[in-house]
């Protein structure tokens, strides 16, 4: 749907300020996942404290160009709409797996991840030829299934951290010394045993908790009652309240600002040589395609919410780019890239659906992984502070799902209703069970530890079995069709 002047919201330039401000409401809000996977992949490593950092702003470089190629786009890559891009947990527990083989280490993840940047790139066209699989009774139960996983991430924000988040000396110690249990530990594709983690005093403590409800409160205040550019930026005004009530309690640690450099060089291969180790590369690959494919899902969500149509074509440009942004990141010592769910929810609550908005986050976070400084201060917003206005956001990606449901016909086809119902279902496993499919070979665990993925496989094969295949042609209209009932 075009403006007055003939153009397409997502195509709008808006004013350098409000790009500014906006862009950063969008690194605000995903900047605590995106440096989650370097932590722990780090960690795993056992790296000082200078290479650690080193992780951290390779992978804030990387995220920047992966979002810039995918929002203002290259030739044939990029879906030219507002995602952001961000490392994928899907890669953490093989990646941890290979941290700690001595015949792999970094330098072997590294080549698994060029390996699998390369592969990403030449599997994006038949990857994208699925969407005649995709049609608005399955998209929508998968963007549901989406908004409900992101909830717990913005429930255990609110609560400060998460629940089971402190580790046990006393059994960490014991596992230190016997390698056979740490090896049995690491062997392990579900969450680390309980053992391990005992409960967090701090998890949902009152102090937290009234926070993350001023922030929240706040946010629907201003959305209901100021309107232009101050409404558009009601999150980034929320988690500024947050940051600033935050201070004043005492709860902001700025500990270490000091010792943060001003400037830091990221270059190709700062950690040495990439080494190819062929199970490492295939496994890569593999979550390569887990990735890819709930990409797709969220691509869909993000066009249903800007109003603009994603065909074969926009899904296969927007794919080469979560295979660009992991070669990038095999290449400048990071990890493997995908768009981030959080972004989308904000898009809907924000109602900016501007391209350039999301490019300047990008450039953004080019210069968090330049300038330590600035990015050890936009850290330190505490996550309580964040989990105010992630329950409106996340919430914000299921109500999507639901609207597209809303158009699709269960009074003639009742069949639809069992569509929705198991692939719902199956998508809450993980969820609510993490423990559910223990007992599955590792090598699944990826796919059987995805929700989103989980329920994706399920919608499709159902409307498969139930409604048969479409043409790509007919599943974009009758996408089309049901946006627009949903929407009357």
């Amino acid at each position: 749907m075009a403006n007055q002047n003939g153009i397409h919201p997502v195509d709008e330039v808006l004013p350098p300020t409000r790009l500014t401000l906006l862009g950063l409401q969008h690194v605000l809000v995903m900047y605590a996942g995106a440096v989650a996977v370097p932590l722990i992949v780090g960690g795993a490593l056992k790296l000082p404290k200078d290479q650690m950092a080193m992780l951290i702003n390779a992978d804030l470089f990387a995220c920047g160009i992966a979002t810039l190629v995918q929002s203002i786009g290259i030739w044939r890559f990029g879906i030219r709409l507002p995602v952001m891009m961000g490392v994928t947990f899907a890669a953490v527990s093989p990646m941890v797996v290979m941290a700690t083989n001595p015949e792999i280490g970094l330098l072997g993840i590294y080549g698994a991840v060029i390996a699998a940047g390369i592969f990403g790139i030449l599997v994006a066209p038949l990857i994208s030829r699925m969407l005649p699989l995709f049609p608005p009774v399955v998209t929508g139960s998968i963007i549901s299934v989406i908004g409900i996983s992101l909830m717990k991430v913005g429930v255990n924000w609110a609560a400060g951290t998460t629940r089971d988040s402190v580790v046990n000396p006393k059994v960490l110690q014991e596992w230190a010394a016997d390698p056979a249990k740490l090896q049995a530990m690491i062997d392990k594709p579900a969450p680390p045993p309980p053992a391990l983690l005992i409960g967090n005093p701090a998890y949902g403590i009152l102090e937290n908790l009234a926070i993350a409800a001023i922030v929240l409160v706040f946010i629907l205040l201003i959305t209901k009652f100021v309107k232009g550019f101050f409404s558009n930026i009601a999150v980034l005004l929320g988690l500024v309240l947050g940051m600033v009530i935050s201070i004043a309690m005492g709860k902001v640690d700025f500990k270490g600002l000091a010792d943060s450099g001003w400037f830091a060089v990221v270059y190709p291969f700062q950690f040495g040589m990439p080494t190819f180790n062929a199970v490492a590369c295939l496994t890569m690959c593999l979550v390569m395609v887990v990735v890819m494919i709930e990409s797709l899902g969220m691509f869909l969500a993000v066009g249903n919410i800007v109003g603009k149509d994603v065909d074969q074509k926009h899904l296969s440009d927007g794919l080469r780019v979560d295979g660009l942004g992991t070669l990038i990141g095999g290449v400048f010592n990071t990890f493997p890239y995908t768009s981030f769910s959080q972004n989308v929810g904000l898009v809907g609550v924000t109602g900016v659906k501007s391209r350039w908005v999301t490019a300047v986050g990008g450039v953004i976070l080019l210069l968090l992984g330049l300038v330590p400084k600035l990015a050890f201060i936009v850290a330190s917003v505490p996550q309580f502070v964040l989990g105010g206005a992630g329950i409106m956001m996340f919430g914000m990606v299921c109500a999507s799902g639901i609207r597209i449901l809303g158009g699709v016909d269960f009074a003639k086809n009742r069949l639809n209703l069992y569509v929705v119902a198991l692939s719902i279902g199956f998508g809450m496993i993980p969820l609510v069970a993490d423990k559910f499919f223990h007992q599955m070979p590792k090598a699944l665990s990826p796919l059987l530890h995805s929700g989103i993925l989980l329920a994706s496989i399920v919608a499709v094969a159902l409307n498969a079995f139930f409604n048969h295949l479409k043409g790509a042609q007919a599943a974009a209209s009758e996408s089309r069709e049901a946006s627009a009932k949903s929407e009357g």
